[in-house]
């Protein structure tokens, strides 16, 4: 380095700030290594690195000369090679060597040399073409004017920060001037640079994210016009005319206890054709056949989307409703079209079967396809029928045809409201061509019966169910006669045997 001192004594590093350099005792980066002191000024020096003494190369006491390299360092981690090393403008880097060199620390008016690899060998002091002229030497009287004119653009700072900017991708000569004496580029310079750097990252980021979500959220601000599909166009002309029926609703509970605890049974037992074939069960050897007499056809397997391999409450309900259906004509009716003749009295088309509409809602809108002589299906095939269904109404388009949804409907509708969510209770609307009732059927709950073991109380699985009738055909007495009935089959499943289930 250039100093304008021709040389330098060594002093021991101040016991005020930092304890005595020694060979092999560790050093941090800024730590104080020793003080130079000349005629007019003492400078300490710092370490650059994170490591080791080595080895000192100046006894204490003793004049360095301009130069000359003061220590050796052990670097703890890998440095910069010398071909990563950039020359600073207007300051040629001097050899590259792991030593610390005695420069112009006791004056400000040059940069400290920099510092490269660490090399194991103390190499030997820079030649006099290495080394920066001097600012005042004669023979290169442009060097002090090229300094003064460019004052601003070299960089004042200790091979430290230099080392400490390098390793975070920071270029010294834009944080001239610095905070330090004289414009000295420090290591908070660089600090308050990187936070800068970071703030504004953030702040250029979180502008890049609101440039791109701001057309996104200026649309979501805006009303969209969507026009009603077919479905929920024929929904609307249907709720419309329904204005035109007379209606009546009443609510009541259903015990569940004993279908709950018949359920696990039936679910035992499910014909191995309504299983999917990976549940069905191995064949096993049986010593006497039942085919061995004559070998019946199979039965009819359903489609793959129609197997399943649990039976839930809604299959047995809908059987056993089926079943009070069939004890009661007017459920199994449904309106005449309305005759040509003036003054002729409507009528009634009584049914053989009991057909029963399922609301479905679907990706499309709500449908009500229908199940046709529920009261003579299995509560298996029920339960296959209605797995089908709900594949059928989950496509895009609906895959319903007419044969799921026939023109003549069913003579009552159930909407199984309790398997979207926690509703007991609800107010179906009837709807002309949904037959003469509707039910509503809840979800399960357990519940503390206070009318059972004499008053003492009891746990009872109840459901609730709701009920709409058409009141021109329907009259009240008549669904609460009927709820009743139906109740009788719910509450004792057991009769289902004798029916067939």
């Amino acid at each position: 380095m250039v100093c304008t001192l021709a040389h330098s004594t060594l002093a021991p590093s101040s016991p005020r700030t930092c304890r005595s350099v020694k060979p092999s005792s560790a050093v941090n980066t800024f730590d104080p290594l020793c003080e130079v002191q000349s005629d007019k000024a003492s400078v300490e020096i710092t370490s650059p690195f994170d490591g080791i003494v080595h080895e000192l190369l100046v006894p204490e006491g003793q004049i360095a000369k301009v130069g000359q390299d003061l220590c050796t360092i052990e670097v703890v981690d890998d440095v910069a090679t010398a071909d990563d090393v950039e020359p600073t403008p207007l300051s040629p880097a001097p050899e590259q060597s792991g030593a610390v060199g005695a420069g112009h620390g006791a004056s400000h008016s040059q940069p400290p040399a920099d510092v490269g690899a660490v090399t194991p060998d103390h190499p030997p002091p820079p030649t006099q073409q290495a080394r920066r002229p001097h600012p005042l030497d004669p023979n290169v009287p442009s060097q002090a004017r090229t300094h003064v004119q460019s004052a601003m653009k070299e960089v004042f700072s200790p091979p430290s920060v230099r080392h400490y900017a390098r390793q975070n991708s920071v270029d010294l000569h834009a944080l001239v001037p610095g905070s330090g004496k004289g414009g000295r580029v420090e290591k908070r310079d660089v600090d308050a640079f990187l936070q800068r750097g970071s703030a504004q990252g953030v702040a250029l980021e979180t502008a890049a994210a609101q440039d791109v979500s701001a057309p996104r959220d200026a649309q979501l601000e805006k009303d969209v016009t969507v026009e009603l599909n077919r479905t929920r166009w024929n929904m609307w002309k249907a709720m419309e005319k329904s204005l035109s029926i007379p209606q009546f609703s009443f609510s009541t509970y259903l015990d569940i206890t004993d279908l709950h605890d018949m359920l696990p049974i039936l679910n035992a037992h499910i014909p191995s054709h309504y299983l999917p074939p990976t549940a069905r069960p191995s064949p096993t050897a049986q010593v006497v056949s039942p085919a061995a007499f004559y070998a019946p056809p199979p039965p009819k397997e359903p489609a793959l989307e129609a197997q399943y391999t649990r039976l839930t409450y809604l299959p047995v309900l809908l059987k056993t409703l089926a079943r009070a259906m069939r004890d009661w004509p007017l459920f199994r009716s449904s309106i005449a079209p309305s005759p040509s003749a003036e003054g002729a009295r409507p009528s009634m088309v009584i049914r053989p079967h009991a057909d029963i509409s399922i609301a479905l809602s679907t990706p499309t809108g709500l449908y009500t396809p229908t199940l046709q002589a529920a009261d003579t299906q299995t509560v298996y095939a029920l339960a296959s029928q209605l797995r089908l269904l709900a594949h059928l109404g989950r496509q895009v388009p609906c895959a319903l045809t007419p044969k799921e949804m026939p023109r003549r409907g069913g003579t009552v509708s159930v909407s199984n409201v309790g398997g979207v969510g926690q509703v007991e209770s609800a107010t179906p609307v009837l709807v002309p061509g949904g037959g003469v009732a509707i039910a509503a059927v809840g979800r399960a709950r357990w519940v503390w019966d206070v009318e059972r073991a004499d008053g003492r109380g009891e746990r009872r699985l109840k459901v609730g169910v709701s009920w709409t009738a058409d009141h021109r055909v329907v009259e009240g007495a008549e669904m609460v006669a009927f709820m009743e009935a139906w109740r009788a089959w719910v509450e004792a499943p057991q009769r289902l045997i004798a029916d067939g289930v």
